[in-house]
């Protein structure tokens, strides 16, 4: 479909005349997908029900039994490792009335999933094995009762699901980057910490774009400036960005940031290249590795409402007693600290401007190439994203139309 007859077409379903087209590659997402709520229903089913969300590593449960939970666009995922040491996903909702099963961010159930509600009771590969009414339910096929699954893959050690199936896998995803993360022993990583959620007043593609613009770093991230210097990097592929530095010789005058360079040991599994190399990648469309010599943390951009983002983060470790490895990734969490207060104040004042009515799109540089990669994939999603304004109220119940 031409973008005349797009608009033609929306027109006819109540979009309203005044409807600008924004196509272009040269232009940021338009300000209204930012803060509308009609928008962020139908991007929750056309970008995030078919999108993997990681939820933990390997070792955050390394036993029979141990299960961790994840709630994610209204739906409880609950992933177990079985009898047999696979691990499994399914959705933590009873077969029977539709109760929570398991509660909490994680823990061990022992050798089955027990619903609290009627005591219906679930294998850990998800089949159902008892029922304490039985006689109520004579003729009943149990084995059409089991949980329902999720679509899980492992990658690196770290466990992923997805809602809806079809597109590529994880490591399909990030196959252009594979050799880059080899080195980094990821699937002997431990936990270091604890999950944190961070709430923000911000729309989760105010995160993204943050997090993959390099533009900003050495105007509003002068640690990273004094870290990087001018050679901070970003690059994009199909389905991942890669953003990285290279931490300077020359000491920092901050001195959290002068002794992480100091104190910094010898990691002997990585190359030469890697040993003094900050990496991150974003995963399409809201997962980012944070890949430190010393740790690696992963962050989620978990969309709440059309101004509401819950960032869920952890950091994750190789086993080293070391007191340099130590004190450098105490200094790391310093650093970053004050790298994520700079970001939240700049996605507060973006989310802020967005609401102006000064503000359409926005202009992207030749060198902003993961933002534009962002923004052709949001358009070749969800077409309604070329529109600079936003359409008539109702405009999603016609999509159907629109889109044939």
């Amino acid at each position: 479909m031409t973008e005349a007859a797009f608009a033609r077409t929306l027109s006819r379903h109540g979009a309203g005349s005044n409807t600008g087209i924004a196509a272009s590659d040269d232009t940021s997402l338009p300000a209204w997908l930012y803060t509308d709520d009609e928008f962020f229903e139908v991007e929750k089913e056309a970008v995030f029900r078919p999108s993997w969300q990681v939820v933990c590593h390997l070792n955050d449960i390394p036993k029979v039994g141990d299960f961790h939970t994840f709630d994610f666009l209204g739906e409880m995922i609950v992933v177990v490792r079985g009898e047999d040491d696979r691990i499994r996903g399914f959705h933590n909702v009873c077969r029977h009335r539709a109760a929570r099963i398991v509660d909490g961010p994680s823990g061990n159930c022992g050798g089955r999933l027990n619903c609290p509600y009627h005591a219906w009771s679930y294998g850990l590969d998800g089949k159902l094995l008892g029922i304490p009414q039985r006689a109520s339910f004579e003729g009943m096929d149990p084995a059409k009762h089991g949980l329902a699954p999720v679509e899980l893959e492992v990658f690196f050690g770290f466990i992923f699901v997805r809602l809806e199936g079809g597109g590529p896998s994880v490591a399909e995803m990030m196959k252009p980057y594979a050799h880059e993360l080899e080195p980094y022993r990821m699937e002997e990583l431990v936990p270091f910490g604890r999950v944190t959620l961070r709430p923000r007043t911000v729309n989760w593609k105010n995160v993204a774009d943050n997090y993959s613009d390099g533009l900003h770093i050495t105007v509003a991230h002068p640690g990273l400036t004094r870290l990087f210097g001018k050679g901070y990097g970003i690059e994009a592929e199909d389905w991942v960005d890669k953003m990285w530095g290279q931490l300077r010789d020359q000491p920092s005058s901050n001195r959290s940031e002068r002794a992480y360079q100091r104190f910094m040991p010898d990691v002997a599994h990585l190359p030469a290249e890697r040993k003094r190399l900050w990496t991150y990648f974003k995963l399409w469309p809201n997962v980012a590795f944070d890949i430190y010599p010393d740790q690696i943390d992963f962050m989620q951009f978990i969309p709440i409402s059309p101004t509401e983002t819950m960032i869920r983060e952890i950091a994750y470790a190789l086993p080293d007693e070391r007191r340099e490895m130590k004190a450098v990734r105490y200094l790391n969490w310093r650093i970053n600290r004050q790298v994520n207060a700079e970001d939240t104040d700049l996605i507060n004042r973006v989310q802020a401007g967005m609401g102006s009515s000064s503000y359409t799109v926005g202009p992207l540089g030749s060198g902003e190439v993961c933002l534009k990669n962002f923004t052709r994939k949001m358009r070749a999603l969800i077409p309604e994203t070329r529109l600079d304004r936003k359409p008539a109220r109702g405009w999603s119940m016609h999509r159907a139309a629109v889109l044939g």
